[in-house]
């Protein structure tokens, strides 16, 4: 599969595509407002930071528990579910009087759902497309992903300054939820789970050890968790650190995004994307660091635009990762990517709030940033050791390592695909 044309004629990518699209505009609109209206309330960045971002922290929880029902479960009534529960959450977000606290227990249930939703997505991703159609099919959603996230924060903001009201923007957000579940439910198609054994707590455990078993893989989950989750603690920030201006870093972050899924999606050949790990992870990182001078908002949003290009390092990560890992477990190790990387953002903006808290926002944007860099350079000095200490995995190594440690199980599965090589990249 090599063109976009090809992906949307693709029976159920658009439907897919669109409530996918629609849940990602409800959770970019209501999470600016949601934001602004914790920190008029309050004037603190740290709460402010955590409304936004808090549904992340409840992440851990749903990859430990949870992860197993994201290949147990039928995927069109997931993910019709997993809207709705968003669309009730918002909306009860929107009444007067909601105490702060109530407000963060509704963020970290909704964060509980959604780290359900991201593995059942990703693996209905991977069963709608080919093999070879995935990468491309992903680097679409990451653009989408973006361009959605700059209407929406852009939207956002001029309804926030139009209506001036917070309340009413959550409502329209809770709009929005609704419509990707109507979309989800009327435009996929039933499909059975894609694992016959029955989903628990205990296969959850049991598959994330698993899948943590292996040190390469280790490696892969750590450079997609750590290092943009960092980056993500800056971007809590941006309502602190510029509040009148805030919407416009939003965007331009999501418009550097854009552009670095649009370049490693389509534009670089696979021999040189495999050795842009790294390097992305860099520049992700790397212009954050001069905010410690608190630069105005115009190169602010210059700095965050050009930043968040390295954000397409995910696509390679992700890229390695499924080569290590069996069709039948492809959501369960996709959700838990999307779980651990939440997570870590979540943690990273509580984390950048408390800095923010102490100092300012500047300053704690720009020690994420140093934090961001010295992860990204530890785990590209264990790659490297690694690809000099010992022979890469073999497609056969993958495969036997799976087969046996599954066959141990008390549910079957079937034997892993045949993928290609694989060296200590990250």
């Amino acid at each position: 599969m090599r063109s976009y044309r090809h992906l949307f004629r693709t029976p159920e990518f658009t439907p897919l595509f669109l409530s996918s699209s629609a849940h990602i505009a409800g959770q970019t609109i209501g999470g600016l407002a949601l934001g602004t209206l914790v920190y008029e309330a309050t004037g603190s960045p740290l709460l402010s930071a955590v409304s936004m971002f808090g549904p992340s922290l409840a992440q851990v929880l749903g990859a430990t528990l949870l992860l197993s029902w994201a290949d147990g479960l039928p995927p069109r009534n997931a993910l019709t579910a997993v809207s709705l529960g968003f669309a009730a959450g918002t909306a009860l977000l929107a009444l007067p009087g909601l105490p702060v606290w109530a407000v963060l227990v509704v963020v970290l249930a909704q964060g509980l759902v959604a780290s359900l939703g991201g593995g059942v997505r990703w693996g209905l991703l991977t069963e709608i497309l080919s093999k070879d159609g995935y990468l491309l099919g992903r680097s679409v959603f990451n653009m989408m992903s973006g361009a959605v996230q700059i209407a929406g924060y852009a939207t956002g903001g001029a309804l926030l300054v139009a209506i001036g009201s917070a309340r009413v923007t959550l409502l329209l957000s809770a709009l929005l939820f609704l419509a990707a579940a109507v979309t989800a439910r009327l435009g996929l198609t039933p499909r059975p789970p894609r694992r016959s054994a029955r989903p628990s707590v205990a296969a959850t455990w049991r598959t994330n050890a698993l899948l943590w078993s292996c040190a390469q893989r280790r490696r892969l989950y750590l450079a997609l968790w750590v290092p943009n989750g960092l980056i993500v603690g800056c971007e809590s920030l941006y309502v602190s650190y510029a509040p009148r201006d805030a919407g416009l870093l939003f965007a331009c972050a999501a418009l550097g995004m854009f552009v670095g899924d649009v370049t490693v999606g389509r534009l670089v050949p696979p021999a040189a994307r495999a050795r842009l790990g790294v390097p992305l992870l860099l520049l992700l990182a790397a212009p954050y660091l001069l905010f410690f001078v608190h630069p105005a908002v115009p190169l602010a949003a210059t700095l965050v635009a050009v930043a968040s290009v390295g954000f397409g390092a995910s696509l390679v990560q992700q890229e390695r990762l499924m080569a290590l890992v069996p069709e039948e477990l492809g959501g369960h190790a996709l959700g838990l990517h999307s779980a651990g990387m939440l997570t870590t953002q979540g943690v990273s903006a509580a984390l950048a709030g408390t800095v923010a808290q102490i100092g300012s926002p500047a300053v704690a944007m720009t020690a994420m940033a140093g934090l961001s860099v010295a992860v990204t350079g530890w785990l590209g000095w264990l790659g490297w050791r690694t690809r000099r200490g010992r022979a890469p995995a073999t497609r056969r190594s993958v495969r036997v390592q799976f087969r046996s440690v599954l066959l141990r199980s008390p549910s079957s599965h079937k034997s892993a695909p045949s993928r290609p090589p694989i060296d200590g990249s990250i």
